[in-house]
Formats: C-alpha cells, structure tokens, sequence
C-alpha cells in the first residue's frame, strides 16, 4: 500500500510499515490547503493535526483509509470521507494520561503564577512580593464536564493534589466507568448548573463537533464563580471565544488553554488570537497529547489500525453505521458453496431491493454457513420463494424490522 504521513510519527513505526512492503511517504509539513495535490495513488492517509477537508477527499484517487494517529477526529471531515466510502479510523485512549498532566501543568501554573514569573527572571526583574499571592489548590472543588478516560485521568491527579471532584450525573455510562467513578471519590451532581455553582475549577474534556459547540457561553461563564479557573484541553470550538473575553475583562476568572478557535491547519505556522494574547491565560500550543510515552502508544496503535484494515478488519472506525439499518433482515442459511450468495444478491438487484448490511459466517466443519443480509425496499412472497428456491439453499426467513 502506499501510505501518505501528513504529519510524523516515529521513525521506527514508519519503517516496521516497510518492512511489510509498504510505500511510505512522509511529509510532516503538509498543511490542509496542500494535501489535495499530494493524494495521487495513495491508499492511507495518516494525520495528527492536519486538517483533511472534503475538497482533499475528493481529489484523491485511491483513498480507502484516513487514521487520526490520536483520539479526536473533529480535523477531519467525516461525512465526506463516508460519502466517498472511506473508512475514518482513530486511535483512542492512548494519550490520556499525556492530556491530563498538561491539564494539571496548566492548573500550577495559572495557582502559582509561573508563567509571568519566568518571565520576569528572563527579563532581569525579582518580584518575590507579587508571585508570593497564590491560592493554594488543597481543599478547591473542581468540575470535570466529560468524564471519559482523558476526565478520569484528570480526576485521578486532581484527588491526589487533595481536590474535591465533582461531576454531572448522566444515564448511560457503562458499569465499568460507573466503577472508576465510585472508585476515585468523585461526587455526582444532578446539572450543569449545580456543578458551576460549587466548582472552583472547571476542567473541559469532551469531544468536538456540533453537541459541544459553543458549551462555554456567556451563560455558562455567568454561573461560574467570579475567582474561579477555567481549563480546556478539549477543543478551541466549545468555547465562544467573545463571551470568554468579555468575562476576563469583567471578573476574576483566569483560564488554561491548549486549545483555540481557528488554530493554524498545520503543525507551524503565525497564529493571530486576542484570547491567547490576554495578560490572564496561560496557553499552550494544542501540545495535550504531545508527550513521547503518548506518541509512541499512539503510533503503535497507529500501525495497529493500518494491519487491521489491511487483514480486511476495522479497529476504531468513526463514519460507518453503528446499528444494523434497513427495512428487513434476510437470514439465509445455505451450504457453503461458491455462488450461493452471487445468486440471492441476484434476485435482490432484480427486485430493485438495496442491500445495506450483510455479514455470512461459516459453521463448524465449514459445510454449512449463514447470511444475515439487512436490506432497504419491500419483501415480497415472492421474492421469499424465489430465495427458498435458489440451490443449496437451506432455509431462508424474512423478518422485518
């Protein structure tokens, strides 16, 4: 396969992948204007924070895999990349820990003041008297919205500093979470509101995209406490950006930021913010997941995506289906024989029925197998006979959805 690196990875991993007769391309400096000219005959793209738009989809040739080498898959445009039938792949979980120390970093340095302090001594000037005023962090109450496994990473570290954890009570989390939260002495409390009201620090982790946008508003901002700490190392867009400076200017909040609207589409670049300027954020350069025990999980599981797809298998993909769709499903059990399954899609594409979904699966001793075929257009009895008749068919059953 001829793999394109938009961004690097070890150069470790990227040979494993030659090794296997891969051809291996990196261009680390590819920006997102540039990948359209660079996709010719590629078959993988691989990206970290290069942003890959429809108009680089579409003018690829070959494309049939894209990898986010980490979690987050909001740079990448992923209902084009379905359109065009290609598989978006991540790789989660591996830069948890990496996330929610930089979360943590960015919490001493806003308590402690360490940025300006250094600055100061890089610049000549002592000011014990000023950096002397800092709070403190034991006994604070923060407030953790999204508690996957960057948020319970961050609960672990802060419960450790002697912080009260608190966070919303939501439906659905599985028992194994559920476990972890119980475990870590985080309090659940019933809304949003509630946990603004008591938080001292707010630490953001949830995932980009059109749910979260625009979460940190000037409501939101407005129930927080007036000397209170904002942290995201999220995404830039769950945060509006005016209300967060409009809320600087007019209380005492402070905020630790890695994260920015409209961040530059490659790993370098000039990048114009007035909130990343403000005297009273601590920022970094979207660096979360940048640590080297990170990167080299994540280009592992990188190359582990790669070797899935490439045995026929997906791991992690983001823009197929979750659930099983269609209007019927068509089990059809049938000895297994070449042709069976050609003939049935046969009647089908005859009766003008779309198949959506299909899966067969071979018995013991391989004589027999099964087909579940999920299908979009009505069932007819005849079409059913017409099934039940084909060779080697064994028994064919229509049951709608």
């Amino acid at each position: 396969m001829k793999i394109l690196f938009a961004d690097a990875l070890p150069e470790s991993y990227i040979d494993a992948l030659k090794q296997r007769g891969d051809s291996c391309l990196v261009s680390a400096d590819l920006g997102a204007d540039d990948l359209s000219g660079a996709l010719d005959g590629v078959d993988v793209l691989v990206v970290r924070s290069t942003k890959v738009t429809a108009a680089a989809i579409d003018s690829a040739n070959q494309l049939a895999l894209i990898v986010r080498a980490g979690a987050g898959t909001n740079t990448i445009d992923c209902q084009a990349a379905a359109d065009a039938g290609v598989y978006v792949c991540n790789v989660p979980g591996t830069n948890s820990v990496a996330v929610a120390e930089l979360t943590m970093g960015l919490l001493v340095a806003i308590d402690r003041h360490i940025a300006q302090a250094t600055a100061d001594l890089r610049n000549g000037q002592w000011n014990k008297k000023s950096y002397s005023k800092a709070d403190g962090l034991l006994g604070k109450t923060m407030g953790i919205i999204g508690l996957g496994e960057i948020g319970l990473a961050v609960a672990e570290r802060a419960r450790a500093f002697g912080i009260t954890v608190v966070a919303e009570r939501k439906t659905g989390r599985g028992a194994d979470v559920e476990m972890r939260i119980r475990s870590l002495g985080i309090r659940l409390v019933d809304d949003l509101p509630a946990l603004l009201d008591e938080s001292d620090i707010v630490s953001l982790h949830v995932p980009g995209g059109q749910a979260t946008q625009g979460l940190v508003d000037a409501d939101f901002l407005g129930r927080m406490k007036d000397d209170a700490i904002l942290l995201n190392t999220s995404r830039g867009e769950v945060v509006d950006e005016e209300a967060l400076l409009h809320a600087l200017e007019t209380t005492g909040l402070r905020t630790g930021l890695d994260v920015f609207c409209n961040e530059p589409g490659s790993g370098t670049g000039t990048f114009t913010s007035t909130i990343a300027a403000h005297p009273k954020v601590i920022g970094t350069h979207h660096i979360g997941a940048s640590t080297q025990q990170a990167q080299d999980a994540t280009s592992a599981g990188t190359v582990d995506v790669i070797e899935a797809y490439r045995s026929g298998e997906l791991m992690n993909c983001v823009n197929m289906t979750d659930a099983r769709v269609g209007t019927y499903t068509i089990t059809i059990r049938h000895f297994d024989q070449v042709g069976v399954l050609a003939e049935a899609l046969r009647v089908l594409r005859n009766a003008r029925v779309n198949v959506q979904t299909m899966q067969n699966k071979v018995f013991l001793g391989s004589n027999a197998a099964v087909a579940l075929i999920d299908v979009g257009g009505e069932i007819t009895d005849e079409i059913s006979q017409e099934l039940n008749e084909l060779d080697n068919v064994i028994q064919v059953q229509i049951r709608k959805r």
